[in-house]
């Protein structure tokens, strides 16, 4: 029975097909070093003890009802105060924050108020979500594979040729999948491109529009400095749409509490739509995120706990790999930049098994890794890149430090078996 064009052209979830596989290894008995999801174990990430505290006491004071669509006023403030403190962003909260269950509906709701079928959204790969939410729309894919050797972040020499007549350029720093970010002079030149390209258009033309994903903003590491748009090029700001949240920068993925921040023209738009939808964040979740933001000393004291945490399991993950690859594998990961992820490369295409199967394709490396070495890792080509990429996503979310060297361990005695 036929459904949908979207329903029917809509590419399934390649994580969620490897989480799939993972979870039937793990029902058999499997011990599986389960790096897939982009997500946190509450058991080795738990959520602020003061956010917490502060969740159970707005449900005791009745927080049940239905929210206003934008969010409620004491959190859009407490979201302007906090941008304000940390990143010297200044925005209205009457006007200019929407707040919603997370990220992926503001995402969707920034598609929705700026692209129309047909125009031309630009983005990189790999990059997340990007294809799917331009899927959505039927909008015109207009996509750059990055490099390696710029850390698979986009370039200005790369995406000038793409934006003559684009409508959005989709940009995340730092960046899911890959754990890099943005260097200064690298944004300010993507920056200025924007500007000339809006300047080249008549008033009555669509302009070029930003999306910023910065939901991963403080977690950054060693020498890595979080630049925006807005921060670089203030002329910008009425062009660009930030994406943010808890839900990455507190561990609380399953809270759902996300806002953006834009231009009132852009943000008026889709708060109206995300009316429509529904995609509210939870009353009790928001008045417990406006009092918890507030509370300024603990959200600093956590928020160095936690970033050294993540830091500490990427960085000897990144020296096991070193490691294995000073010894003469083909693998290679690049140094802890941002974010919970560390961008490795595995290389086996081509090799042989113990039992003499020829490695044919990533997929097959892909396979070999999670059933010999019970390591489980998302391959970019989930991110859109091509398929015979050998770099691959490893996320520190669900990690447990005491099971590292056991993992690369297992890793070292999976490659030793290859020919």
């Amino acid at each position: 029975m036929k459904l949908s064009h979207l329903a029917e052209t809509l590419i399934g979830s390649e994580i969620i097909k490897l989480a799939g596989e993972i979870k039937e290894k793990q029902a058999k008995g499997e011990k599986i070093y389960n790096f897939t999801i982009g997500d946190f174990d509450p058991k080795v990430f738990p959520i602020p003890a003061e956010f917490e505290e502060e969740i159970i006491t707005a449900y005791k004071e009745g927080f049940t009802n239905y929210p206003p669509a934008d969010g409620i006023p004491e959190l859009r403030k407490s979201v302007s105060e906090f941008i304000a403190e940390h990143e010297n962003l200044t925005y209205d909260p009457a006007k200019e924050i929407v707040i919603s269950c997370g990220g992926r509906p503001i995402i969707y709701a920034t598609f929705r108020t700026i692209v129309d079928r047909g125009e031309k959204v630009v983005y990189a790969t790999p990059s997340w979500n990007n294809n799917h939410y331009t899927h959505f729309l039927e909008a015109e894919h207009v996509v750059l594979e990055t490099k390696p050797e710029n850390d698979f972040m986009p370039t200005a020499a790369e995406l000038k040729p793409l934006l003559k007549g684009a409508t959005l350029l989709a940009l995340c720093s730092p960046q899911n999948p890959t754990g890099t970010a943005f260097g200064k002079q690298q944004l300010e030149e993507i920056c200025d491109l924007v500007i000339a390209e809006n300047k080249s258009r008549s008033a009555d033309q669509k302009p070029l529009y930003i999306l910023f994903d910065q939901m991963y903003w403080v977690l950054t590491f060693g020498q890595t400095h979080h630049y925006t748009p807005v921060t670089l090029r203030p002329e910008l700001r009425d062009y660009t749409v930030f994406i943010d949240g808890m839900s990455k920068a507190f561990a609380a993925t399953g809270v759902r509490v996300g806002w953006a921040l834009g231009p009132a023209h852009v943000i008026g738009k889709m708060k109206s739509i995300l009316s429509h939808v529904g995609a509210w964040s939870p009353m009790a979740e928001q008045h417990a995120a406006a009092r918890y933001l507030r509370r300024k000393d603990e959200v600093n004291v956590y928020l160095k706990k936690f970033k050294a945490e993540v830091e500490e399991r990427l960085q000897k993950i990144y020296e096991g790999f070193d490691s294995l690859k000073k010894a003469g594998h083909p693998v290679e990961a690049i140094a802890p930049q941002a974010a919970i992820y560390l961008t490795l490369k595995i290389d086996l295409a081509g090799k042989k098994t113990a039992d003499g199967t020829v490695l044919q394709d990533q997929a097959a490396v892909t396979s070999y890794i999670l059933n010999e070495a019970k390591l489980g890792l998302v391959p970019f080509y989930a991110f859109g890149s091509s398929k015979n990429s050998p770099w691959y996503r490893l996320s520190v979310g669900t990690c447990k430090k005491e099971e590292i060297p056991a993992m690369i361990a297992q890793l070292k005695s999976a490659l030793e078996k290859l020919q």
